[in-house]
């Protein structure tokens, strides 16, 4: 992860963030981190298959589980 001041961001930002790379830039003042600039994850494919195995299929889908008589 490249470390930048934040004085040094502030004046190149636009060139520093097209260059990022996927581990993405860390801010710091006055040698301490304030903050740190990520690029945006490609979203579709992380959720293909990221519930396989997660989720169960209830035999009750459609049920509220409460016992009625149609007579009554």
């Amino acid at each position: 992860m490249q470390k930048v001041q934040i004085s040094k961001f502030k004046e190149q930002c636009l060139r520093m963030v097209e260059n990022m790379d996927a581990e993405g830039i860390l801010l710091l003042k006055h040698g301490k981190p304030i903050a740190r600039v990520v690029p945006v994850a490609d979203q579709k494919e992380a959720l293909i298959g990221s519930l396989k195995g997660k989720l169960r299929q209830s035999d009750a889908l459609f049920s509220t589980d409460e016992q009625w008589h149609a007579e009554s």
